[in-house]
């Protein structure tokens, strides 16, 4: 009986979770979600945290197809823990498959709106095709942090 309460409960409690509890494809609300706790974590623990914390391969914001990954305000990668080759390099002037100047936007949308979204091409780190990705973008600070999600 207490066996089958506590599978219960843990059924119940998963429906509950931030974040895509079963094999699916983590949807935009995920997205959304990730960057929020690690704007909230930035705030409680600071950038230099929150920078380390994005950069474990195991950290909190690594969920496998769903990451968290963090640009400077001038459009330089500064945590990434998926693409760690690619930190430290500004590619605002690199384009999409489709010509697409979508890091300059991710800066765009940061300094004017504050947040938002931002549609482009990308390689899938898990496929290793170039799909189409939609991704969330928040400004916190002098960071600007994104998460996004592969439109299927």
């Amino acid at each position: 009986m207490i066996k089958t309460l506590r599978t219960c409960l843990f059924v119940l409690a998963a429906g509950f979770l931030p974040f895509t509890a079963n094999a699916t494809s983590p949807t935009k609300q995920d997205a959304q979600a990730i960057v929020e706790k690690a704007a909230a974590y930035a705030v409680a623990n600071g950038k230099d945290k929150l920078l380390a914390e994005v950069n474990k391969k195991n950290g909190s914001f690594n969920q496998g197809e769903l990451y968290v990954f963090v640009y400077d305000l001038q459009g330089t990668l500064i945590a990434d823990a998926v693409n760690p080759s690619l930190r430290g390099q500004n590619n605002l002037s690199k384009p999409d498959a489709d010509g697409k100047l979508f890091r300059k936007e991710f800066v765009e949308v940061a300094t004017s709106k504050g947040k938002g979204w931002v549609d482009y091409k990308y390689a899938n780190p898990t496929t290793g095709k170039v799909e189409a990705k939609t991704s969330y973008v928040l400004k916190q600070g002098d960071v600007i942090i994104i998460a996004g999600v592969y439109l299927k």
